[in-house]
């Protein structure tokens, strides 16, 4: 069908499914957004919120009258304004109360209206009794002076507003949230001096731009005293395009060795924090925790302690891994979409905002004043007829007496006017005696300088402006408080790697001929003693910490990190390392290097290069590794030397054929990666053969003692014995004595 309505022959009215179901869903749409889920900017106030404080002002429950029970203001809301169900409304009228939600709270509750760490812990409506705030009065002050439009109830048996004449832009102060149909508002609260601060100075100066406000509005304002640490420029990006992000962080502040948290984000559960750090512990997370406690109470609403292991945990570092771990630092998003003063929802800067909210407050302000007006000249205008008869009350009592229609017979005689005549026929026996001619010219003289007055302003925007100026600012000194958020700067959380979290324990990594890994707590092991697969036996060991990675260099020079803290026991035979790295294919593994990241090692080739690099510069995540050493033709890496201190440190290199060379380890280069610099020389044909090459390499001080080893014998020598074999870096080397012409390998003993 192309039309939507078609009349069959019968009559029956027949629509496409597809139009039919389009125009159900708009029309469902269009409802939840309008008078459901977003606020108007005129009160800042959703449908159910606007009808609860008009529902409970109709009641009488001012903030002067006494408590009423919760259910009787539901039951007026729900059967009058608005049917839905009760807990829905309920639910937003326990909104309204808790000061904890709300920063200026419009419902002033009694009984269980919940916690902090529990909203949701409420009474139920028959227990609890409420009445209208102060703050209250400030939308509801003016309703009945003509300022806002009204409409039909659900069953058209009563009258509503549209809006409440709101003084000030409740919008912001009170903030909402709210989901729609494919749109969604989040509007943070805000405090109400800065927010009039802004609004007066736009007021006074329209073509104001958002920074100029933004110098009065700092931010948004929770209930709470959670620290705002979202970057200036964030929050004026924010507030220019009504959309971003804040992130609040709680207080805390050192109490002997303990962590007392005094303040948390808003709408963050004090139990729900500790039960995070808690599975933390539970988790063995955080080690440096030894107990929590919630000392909270009611001179305390919020402290939470929680109890170091020792005075050497670095508080710092724990509370920022507790802010990036836990609910202790939460991120809100901020969505400023409100329902227009034309009727249509739309996201809004605060200059647009304010702009806005302006315009209806000045419609406000003026229906106000001409209702008044209006009020002030129909008094007038019945004490003119007051006076005609009291300067005529005889004759105006035979009148009235005698004639069969009074009222005509006081027109035609005096000349006044219908409403006149009405008026003082209208007036009661006991009033006439009170028709006195100076009271009724002192209330008439009253009135006309009222009158007067209301003219002018209304005559003159600049009045105008400077009345709603005043009155803002009324508004703000009787019910303006301090801001409680305040705005700090802080560097961002860091929560703690699975390394900084590891104990840092003495082990011994091990690694067998056939690239089996495991690690032995301890550097007092004898690695060649333990138990080695059949066909496997021990090939190299690194001393470290648990808390350090395992560097892994392979016969291709590449370099691989892997953590060393939850390596396979040494009581085992350990896992292949290839299970947590990926080496080129026939890759076989050289060297293993462990310690802090700014240890030094000498990596070398034993086609006689080599450089001087910091471990740091080796680790990678990576499973395929990086490259570090570049290998010569036919050339293969070395086991990597250890260097305590670069100052007077040597280094002794010995070839296969029996050569040594001792020269200083500053004149290598310290380098990321590379070839290296030439150590010993050696031909380049004699590596590519095989026939020479070098057999180790090692980084002395003087202090230390240099042992070679060669077959079953070995010899020590100090460094007063190896003069012969000093000399420049490059050159050929000396040969060793007799019996050492073919060298193992060299250890070092300090």
């Amino acid at each position: 069908m192309t039309d939507i309505l078609e009349i069959d022959g019968e009559g029956t009215e027949q629509v496409s499914l597809k139009l039919y179901t389009e125009k159900a869903y708009l029309d469902y749409s269009m409802y939840v957004i309008l008078d459901r889920a977003l606020p108007h900017i005129g009160d800042g106030l959703k449908p159910v919120q606007r009808r609860i404080v008009y529902a409970m002002s109709e009641l009488g429950l001012k903030s002067t009258a006494k408590f009423k029970k919760s259910a009787r203001t539901v039951g007026d809301v729900i059967g009058k304004f608005h049917p839905h169900g009760d807990s829905a409304a309920y639910e937003a009228m326990v909104l309204m109360a808790q000061d904890f939600s709300y920063r200026y709270p419009l419902v002033d509750g009694q009984g269980n209206w919940g916690s902090p760490d529990d909203p949701k812990s409420f009474a139920a409506m028959r227990y609890t009794e409420s009445r209208l705030a102060n703050y209250a009065d400030v939308l509801l002050g003016e309703l009945g002076q003509g300022t806002v439009e009204w409409t039909p109830n659900f069953d058209s048996t009563l009258e509503e507003p549209m809006v409440l004449p709101a003084q000030v832009p409740n919008v912001l102060l009170n903030g909402t949230t709210g989901i729609a149909v494919g749109m969604a508002t989040d509007i943070p609260p805000h405090n109400l001096r800065e927010v009039v601060a802004a609004t007066v100075h736009l007021l006074e100066s329209p073509k104001s731009t958002v920074e100029e406000l933004c110098e009065h509005v700092l931010a948004p304002d929770f209930p709470t005293n959670a620290e705002i640490i979202t970057p200036r420029d964030e929050i004026l990006a924010m507030y220019k395009t009504g959309r971003g992000g804040l992130r609040m962080r709680a207080v805390w502040e050192r109490d002997g060795g303990d962590i007392v948290i005094n303040a948390l984000p808003y709408q963050v559960s004090g139990s729900r924090v500790l039960e995070q750090i808690a599975q933390q512990m539970q988790a063995r997370k955080l080690p440096m925790v030894s107990d929590l406690r919630d000392e909270s109470d009611h001179e305390n609403p919020t402290r939470l302690v929680i109890v170091p292991r020792s005075n050497r945990v670095d508080l710092d570092a724990l509370m920022s891994h507790l802010f990036s771990s836990t609910d202790l630092e939460r991120s809100y998003r901020v969505n400023l979409n409100m329902i227009g003063i034309d009727g249509r929802p739309g996201v809004k800067g605060l200059d647009r905002l304010l702009k806005e909210w302006l315009k209806f407050r000045t419609d406000t302000v003026r229906r106000r004043l001409e209702h008044r007006l209006e009020r002030v000249l129909k008094r007038l205008h019945i004490l003119e007829g007051y006076l005609v008869a009291f300067l005529n009350i005889d004759e105006v009592i035979h009148i009235i007496r005698t004639e069969d229609k009074p009222k005509a017979a006081l027109i035609a005689r005096f000349g006044i006017s219908d409403i006149q005549a009405e008026a003082i026929l209208d007036l009661k026996l006991r009033n006439l005696a009170k028709l006195e001619e100076i009271s009724i010219r002192g209330e008439q003289d009253e009135l006309q300088e009222e009158r007067d007055q209301l003219e002018k302003v209304l005559g003159s925007d600049a009045r105008l402006k400077t009345l709603i100026k005043k009155e803002l600012l009324a508004v703000a000194e009787a019910f303006g408080d301090d801001r409680r958020s305040p705005l700090v700067a802080r560097e961002e959380a860091r929560a703690f790697s699975e390394i900084e979290l590891v104990s840092a324990d003495p082990i011994t990594v091990v690694m067998s001929e056939k690239g089996w890994i495991r690690a032995a707590k301890g550097h007092d092991i004898d690695p060649a003693s333990l138990s080695y697969k059949s066909g496997d036996s021990y090939k190299m060991c690194v001393h470290g910490r648990s808390n350090q990675p395992v560097v892994i260099l392979d016969s291709t020079g590449r370099a691989y990190s892997v953590p060393s803290h939850n390596l396979p026991s040494a009581r085992g035979q350990g896992e292949p390392v290839t299970g947590r790295i990926n080496p080129p294919s026939g890759a076989t593994f050289g060297g293993l290097m462990m310690g802090a990241d700014d240890a030094l090692y000498l990596m070398a080739s034993d086609a006689g290069y080599g450089f001087v690099a910091r471990l740091e510069e080796l680790q990678t995540k990576n499973r395929a590794g990086k490259a570090v050493i570049s290998l010569p033709k036919g050339a293969q890496v070395l086991q990597p030397a250890a260097i305590r201190k670069v100052e007077d440190s040597l280094v002794a290199a010995v070839s296969s054929e029996g050569r040594l060379l001792i020269f200083p380890l500053a004149d290598l280069p310290q380098m990321a990666r590379g070839k290296g610099n030439k150590i010993i020389s050696i031909p380049s044909a004699r590596v590519q053969a095989r026939e020479e090459f070098v057999v180790d390499v090692k980084v002395f001080t003087e202090e230390d003692t240099l042992v070679i080893h060669s077959g079953k014998r070995h010899q020590k020598f100090r460094l007063k014995d190896l003069e012969h074999y000093r000399g420049e870096r490059g050159r050929r080397g000396n040969k060793l004595p007799r019996g050492f012409q073919k060298v193992d390998r060299m250890l070092v003993e300090s």
